[in-house]
């Protein structure tokens, strides 16, 4: 029977358990999108995870959403990685990154020359952002050209390249929590009449489409899609989410990256809120490849997803933010660091490098 904590071979990885590290937007960069002072440290601590995932990272300059988040689009982006990339490596662990292009969920302060956010439809979210004053409404999107639609897979195709310049291990392609590509996904989202809107079929082409741009650049095992098919953060929904994701799957069955990563939503066993075990046993099934399970897992579910073939891993947020050591803490049963929300988004190195290990924690 499989543990959380064996090795997985993805492709020619060997990755030393199944506890991945889900991405954690920390807003620690610069104002240009370069990793902050102390990511190296951050990602070096949690290297222990089977596959680290790195924080959402914007393909280009239009794809920013939020202030002092990372971006893999210029010469001293990909400088300011490899520190981090090379960090991680020297302490054992493996580490894609996540691409990430916003769409809608922007404001204009953010984009050059105060541009409108895009999106493929001019629906503006009931959604906020962070600029720097704090905290606004998002901005007015305007619908994506068909040229310009065309612009942003190859921007995809561009950054999966600078990553692998960077000297990451793969790349993770950022398709959920109401981005880019979960808007082009969703009927709520995407009203165009054009061939990337109306059926279901239409609306998961551009996420197939920036798929077949990443793969151009890395080996399929070397790439992950990250989805929530039932997830409404950033104002999301969808008419018809298992006949969508049925079709989203069957896409990316036909394109055979190395994993599907789920954000499956679910609170607690007893909560009906996200909850929905059938949908997500039906997605797993039609899935053909390795499938990561994301939604509020302690060590107990996640043994037991693994163990019985819910999922091949299981990848873990908040307590990884905390628990630098989250495999060896989980595997032996030991006491959980609390996450410090107040430092979760923004700050220095509180909440960011000083969460203790359980052997330096004097327990």
């Amino acid at each position: 029977m499989t543990s959380l904590y064996d090795p997985i071979v993805l492709g020619d990885m060997r990755l030393s358990n199944r506890v991945f590290m889900a991405p954690l937007t920390r807003n620690r960069a610069t104002p240009n999108g370069v990793p902050g002072r102390w990511a190296s440290t951050y990602y070096s601590q949690r290297a222990s995870a089977g596959l680290i995932v790195s924080e959402a990272t914007q393909i280009s300059a239009m794809g920013k959403g939020y202030i002092n988040t990372p971006g893999i689009h210029s010469e001293e982006q990909i400088a300011g990685w490899k520190p981090v990339v090379d960090a991680v490596h020297q302490s054992g662990g493996r580490i894609f990154l996540q691409l990430w292009h916003v769409g809608r969920i922007s404001h204009s302060s953010l984009l050059p020359g105060n541009a409108s956010p895009v999106a493929p439809s001019a629906i503006r979210a009931r959604a906020q952002t962070v600029v720097e004053t704090g905290f606004v409404d998002v901005s007015e999107p305007r619908a994506l050209s068909l040229t310009e639609i065309r612009r942003t897979i190859e921007d995809y195709g561009r950054a999966a390249s600078n990553a692998k310049a960077a000297g990451f291990d793969g790349v993770e392609i950022h398709a959920a929590n109401g981005y880019l590509i979960d808007q082009f996904l969703r009927s709520k989202s995407n009203v165009r009449t054009d061939t990337y809107g109306g059926s279901a079929a239409n609306r998961a082409r551009f996420l197939g489409e920036v798929v077949g741009a990443v793969l151009g650049v890395w080996e399929r095992t070397r790439v992950g899609v990250r989805i929530s098919p039932l997830g409404t953060f950033n104002d999301m929904g969808d008419a018809n989410p298992e006949e969508t994701f049925a079709c989203v799957v069957d896409v990316l069955n036909g394109h055979r990256p190395g994993y599907l990563h789920v954000v499956e939503d679910i609170i607690d066993e007893a909560s009906p809120v996200g909850h929905k075990p059938d949908f997500f046993r039906r997605l797993r099934s039609a899935w053909k490849g390795i499938y990561v399970a994301n939604g509020a897992y302690d060590a107990e579910r996640g043994e037991r997803a693994v163990s019985d073939g819910s999922a091949d891993a299981v990848a873990y947020g908040r307590l990884f933010l905390a628990n630098p050591d989250l495999p060896t803490r989980l595997s032996r049963r030991g006491p959980l660091n609390v996450p410090d929300t107040g430092s979760f988004y923004g700050g220095g190195e509180r909440g960011y490098i000083d969460y203790p290990e359980w052997a330096a924690s004097g327990t």
